[in-house]
């Protein structure tokens, strides 16, 4: 037996390297080379071509497949001018940033002019899009494959169908399902089997979709002589109750879109009363001035988003506090430059923080100019949640609403649980017994109206996500605010809670009757009514504060 010497074994380890690389070199390559030449193929003058191309990339099943067909979709599959090489590019200004379009490797920035963009016609384009659906169909992710099959409802062709077919009996996923039956039986109802079309139509009688409602519809029409359209008095019937289920829900979710703006509206006027709630229910200081400490907060939200333009999110999150510090400061400054010695004189009150709105006002205008400041919603507030195609929430409304309830909890917990908020207490029930026990009613009187006021601060926050910033924003909820604060009984948190939730439901149900401006007027002449019977509000103040 001939046992090779030391001297051989590098030159054997180096036989056996080549030898193992070529193996893997023979697995990869040929597994790219159809990618490849698709790709060139795609790069060809005739629409043929690329035609031909994008169905040899489709039947490829290659990863980097469907990456190369959305890039070409969106417009975003380029060609390398000197280099002849196909890459996908993110436009940035009048640049490129660029990857291959093989291997996702990472080529740097570009001018436009060195790149060409691959085109397509509107016919390959609406190919695409189907080729691409079907793709998305074998996704992992549900959300990409519900997207998908809503991509391709509206050119559905036999192809699609049994592909459709064939998804649906192995679908995990209930909201997807649910969509490819959708799809199966809107097409059912056209069937020449009038059986077939009765069970579509007794099947979607549960669907929540518009193309089912307007399907359902057109089986109930009539032309121009009074004549129904489907001749079928069964399938006629069938359909009639069929849209009676589907309208009961609609008024249903009609309700609850209502119910949902109103507690956002709400929501804004529980932010913009708190504060007020408190300077005015607890310190007895008419402040018109506090519209303006709510558009200190929404300017600050502007500036912090100008100083981080590229991070929304963050932006938003660091103008929180930022606001309720300056709105307070603010608040503090007016109470110990002004209010503090006008205690006991309402008018005197009203009018010197009239005095300090105009103030504010004109000081914002010298500084930002009289024009609207507008502020980008971060990507996680936008949009809205589709939760059928009769309901959607938006989502800044639902933040809005949890962040007021969050809001109106720590406010809650710092005046029950903290040594400020039993001094605050103390001083509304009494202030000549608490001063008496060595409670400094001063520095109290100067912390409690900069509490409101940094509350204040942040329900502008909140308003620069639903409205424009500008000097006059506070203008527009100082009556509303004030409205809610007796409502709900003055100095009564709760009551605040309560009353401004009321309102704004109820003038989300009266203005699709009576518009926005007269339902307005409506909720005022309510609440002027309601207080000629309980001049206290809804949850009136009890013991010795109420009798003062």
């Amino acid at each position: 037996m001939n046992i090779p010497s030391i001297s051989r074994l590098p030159s054997l380890f180096a036989v056996l390297i080549l030898v193992f690389s070529l193996a893997a070199h023979s697995d990869t390559v040929p597994a790219q080379q159809p990618l490849v030449d698709a790709l060139n193929a795609l790069k060809q003058g005739s629409m043929s071509e690329r035609e031909q191309a994008i169905n040899r990339l489709t039947k490829l099943k290659h990863p980097r497949s469907l990456v190369v067909l959305q890039a070409l979709l969106a417009g975003k599959l380029l060609t390398v001018k000197d280099q002849d090489r196909l890459v996908i590019g993110e436009a940035i200004d009048q640049d490129y940033r660029i990857h291959d379009a093989i291997n996702d490797e990472k080529l740097g920035m570009v001018s436009d002019d060195q790149v060409s963009k691959i085109n397509l016609t509107n016919k390959l384009r609406s190919h695409l899009r189907k080729i691409i659906g079907e793709l998305e169909l074998n996704a992992d992710d549900p959300a990409i494959r519900l997207a998908a099959v809503k991509a391709m409802d509206k050119a559905v062709d036999e192809r699609l169908l049994a592909v459709f077919k064939k998804r649906l009996t192995i679908e995990p996923d209930a909201d997807v399902k649910i969509a490819i039956e959708n799809i199966l039986l809107l097409q059912q109802m056209d069937s020449a089997d009038k059986n077939q079309r009765l069970q579509a139509i007794d099947a979607l009688k549960s669907h929540d979709s518009l193309d089912v409602l307007n399907k359902l519809k057109a089986l109930v029409e009539k032309d121009a002589d009074g004549n129904f359209l489907e001749t079928d008095s069964d399938i006629r019937n069938l359909a009639d109750a069929a849209l009676t289920k589907i309208n009961t829900r609609l008024q249903l979710y009609s309700a609850i879109e209502t119910v949902f703006f109103g507690l956002s509206l709400g929501a804004v006027l529980v932010l913009s009363a708190i504060g007020l709630a408190i300077t005015f229910g607890v310190m007895g200081v008419i402040n018109m001035a506090h519209g303006e400490l709510m558009m200190i907060g929404a300017y600050t939200t502007y500036v912090i988003q100008q100083l981080l333009p590229n991070q929304l999110g963050l932006s938003i999150v660091l103008a929180i506090p930022a606001a309720f510090i300056i709105s307070a400061l603010v608040g503090i400054a007016i109470e110990r430059g002004i209010i503090r010695f006008l205690y006991g004189r309402p008018l005197e009150t009203l009018l010197a923080t009239f005095g300090v709105s105009l103030f504010l006002q004109q000081t914002v205008r010298s500084i930002f100019s009289p024009l609207n400041r507008s502020v980008a919603t971060p990507e996680w507030m936008s949009g809205s949640w589709q939760i059928n195609d009769f309901l959607s929430l938006t989502w800044n409304r639902f933040y809005i609403l949890i962040f007021c309830l969050l809001v109106f909890v720590l406010l809650m917990q710092i005046l029950k649980r903290t040594k400020l908020g039993l001094e605050v207490r103390a001083v509304a029930q009494n202030r000549r017994m608490a001063k008496a026990m060595g409670i400094p009613t001063a520095q109290v009187d100067a912390m409690t109206f900069g509490l409101g006021s940094g509350i204040a601060g942040v329900a502008g926050v909140a308003l620069s996500q639903i409205t424009n910033v500008g000097p006059n924003l506070g203008q527009a909820y100082i009556v509303d605010s004030f409205m809610v604060v007796v409502f709900g009984g003055v100095g009564n948190l709760l009551g605040t809670l309560v009353a401004g939730f009321s309102l704004g439901i109820a003038n989300k149900f009266l203005e699709p009757f009576a518009g926005a401006v007269l339902a307005k007027i409506l909720v005022l002449v309510f609440i002027i009514l309601f207080i000629q019977k309980r001049p206290r509000g809804l949850f009136p103040q009890k013991g010795r504060a109420a009798d003062s």
